[in-house]
Protein backbone atom coordinates (compact mmCIF):
# COMPACT_ATOMS: atom_id res chain seq x y z
CA UNK A 1 0.00 0.00 0.00
CA UNK A 2 1.52 3.32 -1.04
CA UNK A 3 -1.22 5.81 -0.37
CA UNK A 4 -2.36 7.56 2.79
CA UNK A 5 -5.94 6.62 3.66
CA UNK A 6 -8.50 7.67 6.26
CA UNK A 7 -9.37 5.05 8.86
CA UNK A 8 -12.34 6.52 10.69
CA UNK A 9 -14.90 7.01 7.94
CA UNK A 10 -18.03 5.23 9.02
CA UNK A 11 -19.93 3.39 6.35
CA UNK A 12 -23.65 4.12 6.47
CA UNK A 13 -26.07 1.86 4.68
CA UNK A 14 -28.16 3.45 1.96
CA UNK A 15 -31.46 4.70 3.37
CA UNK A 16 -33.83 6.28 0.82
CA UNK A 17 -36.12 7.56 3.62
CA UNK A 18 -33.36 9.58 5.33
CA UNK A 19 -33.45 12.33 2.69
CA UNK A 20 -37.22 12.13 2.21
CA UNK A 21 -37.90 12.65 5.94
CA UNK A 22 -35.18 15.19 6.65
CA UNK A 23 -36.77 16.90 9.66
CA UNK A 24 -33.80 19.20 10.24
CA UNK A 25 -35.04 21.53 7.52
CA UNK A 26 -38.26 22.16 9.51
CA UNK A 27 -36.50 23.45 12.63
CA UNK A 28 -34.31 26.52 13.11
CA UNK A 29 -30.62 25.82 13.67
CA UNK A 30 -30.92 26.76 17.38
CA UNK A 31 -33.30 23.85 18.01
CA UNK A 32 -31.37 21.19 16.12
CA UNK A 33 -29.22 18.80 18.09
CA UNK A 34 -25.55 19.62 17.73
CA UNK A 35 -23.48 17.28 15.62
CA UNK A 36 -19.82 16.75 16.27
CA UNK A 37 -17.90 17.65 13.20
CA UNK A 38 -14.49 16.52 12.16
CA UNK A 39 -12.04 19.13 10.97
CA UNK A 40 -11.32 19.31 7.25
CA UNK A 41 -8.13 17.60 6.14
CA UNK A 42 -5.98 18.11 3.05
CA UNK A 43 -3.57 15.32 2.12
CA UNK A 44 -0.91 15.80 -0.54
CA UNK A 45 2.08 13.82 -1.73
CA UNK A 46 5.33 14.74 -3.42
CA UNK A 47 8.64 12.99 -4.11
CA UNK A 48 9.88 13.54 -0.56
CA UNK A 49 6.82 12.53 1.42
CA UNK A 50 3.24 13.11 2.45
CA UNK A 51 1.74 16.30 3.84
CA UNK A 52 -1.36 16.53 6.01
CA UNK A 53 -3.07 19.82 6.86
CA UNK A 54 -5.82 19.75 9.50
CA UNK A 55 -7.97 22.89 9.80
CA UNK A 56 -8.63 23.21 13.54
CA UNK A 57 -9.09 26.84 14.61
CA UNK A 58 -9.75 27.63 18.25
CA UNK A 59 -7.34 25.03 19.57
CA UNK A 60 -3.95 25.65 21.14
CA UNK A 61 -0.84 23.68 20.31
CA UNK A 62 -1.06 22.00 23.73
CA UNK A 63 -4.58 20.68 22.97
CA UNK A 64 -3.32 18.27 20.27
CA UNK A 65 -2.00 14.74 20.57
CA UNK A 66 -0.42 13.11 17.54
CA UNK A 67 0.56 9.46 17.83
CA UNK A 68 1.77 6.77 15.48
CA UNK A 69 1.44 3.07 16.26
CA UNK A 70 1.42 0.08 13.89
CA UNK A 71 1.32 2.36 10.83
CA UNK A 72 -1.77 4.17 12.18
CA UNK A 73 -1.40 7.93 12.56
CA UNK A 74 -3.90 9.32 15.09
CA UNK A 75 -4.54 13.04 15.47
CA UNK A 76 -6.73 14.16 18.36
CA UNK A 77 -7.50 17.39 20.17
CA UNK A 78 -9.50 18.38 23.20
CA UNK A 79 -10.24 21.94 24.30
CA UNK A 80 -12.31 23.29 27.16
CA UNK A 81 -13.09 26.95 27.55
CA UNK A 82 -14.94 28.74 30.28
CA UNK A 83 -16.37 32.24 30.20
CA UNK A 84 -18.34 34.00 32.87
CA UNK A 85 -20.23 37.23 33.25
CA UNK A 86 -20.92 39.07 36.48
CA UNK A 87 -19.12 38.96 39.81
CA UNK A 88 -16.53 36.24 40.28
CA UNK A 89 -18.27 34.90 43.38
CA UNK A 90 -21.89 35.26 42.33
CA UNK A 91 -22.58 34.09 38.77
CA UNK A 92 -25.26 35.76 36.70
CA UNK A 93 -24.36 33.56 33.77
CA UNK A 94 -21.67 30.97 33.23
CA UNK A 95 -20.98 29.11 30.01
CA UNK A 96 -18.78 26.13 29.30
CA UNK A 97 -17.57 24.98 25.95
CA UNK A 98 -15.99 21.66 25.08
CA UNK A 99 -14.77 20.48 21.71
CA UNK A 100 -12.79 17.46 20.68
CA UNK A 101 -12.05 15.27 17.69
CA UNK A 102 -10.01 12.25 16.67
CA UNK A 103 -8.87 11.39 13.15
CA UNK A 104 -6.91 8.29 12.18
CA UNK A 105 -5.01 7.52 9.00
CA UNK A 106 -3.43 4.34 7.70
CA UNK A 107 0.15 5.16 6.73
CA UNK A 108 1.48 3.67 3.49
CA UNK A 109 4.27 1.09 3.49
CA UNK A 110 6.80 3.63 2.23
CA UNK A 111 6.19 6.13 5.07
CA UNK A 112 8.99 6.72 7.54
CA UNK A 113 7.00 6.56 10.78
CA UNK A 114 9.84 7.79 12.98
CA UNK A 115 10.44 10.95 10.89
CA UNK A 116 7.03 12.62 11.24
CA UNK A 117 7.08 16.34 12.06
CA UNK A 118 4.14 18.47 13.20
CA UNK A 119 3.61 22.23 13.48
CA UNK A 120 0.56 24.27 14.47
CA UNK A 121 0.08 27.84 13.33
CA UNK A 122 -2.89 30.06 12.48
CA UNK A 123 -5.44 27.32 13.14
CA UNK A 124 -3.79 24.74 10.88
CA UNK A 125 -1.96 21.65 12.08
CA UNK A 126 0.61 20.60 9.46
CA UNK A 127 2.26 17.20 9.44
CA UNK A 128 5.05 16.06 7.16
CA UNK A 129 5.68 12.35 6.75
CA UNK A 130 8.86 11.52 4.85
CA UNK A 131 9.05 8.61 2.43
CA UNK A 132 11.55 5.80 2.86
CA UNK A 133 12.75 2.97 0.63
CA UNK A 134 12.63 0.63 3.62
CA UNK A 135 9.62 0.25 5.84
CA UNK A 136 10.34 2.09 9.10
CA UNK A 137 7.78 1.48 11.84
CA UNK A 138 7.67 3.39 15.09
CA UNK A 139 5.43 3.80 18.09
CA UNK A 140 5.65 7.27 19.55
CA UNK A 141 3.95 10.51 20.38
CA UNK A 142 4.90 13.32 18.02
CA UNK A 143 5.79 16.71 19.49
CA UNK A 144 4.09 19.69 17.90
CA UNK A 145 6.29 22.68 17.23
Amino acid sequence: MNTLTKRNKEARPYDPWRDFFNLESFFPADFRPSKSSLPAVNISEDDKGFNIEVVAPGFKKEDFKVNVEDDILTISAEARTETSEGDKKQYNRREYSYSSFTRSFQLPDNAKDDGINATYSDGILKLTIPKSEQQVKATKQIAIK
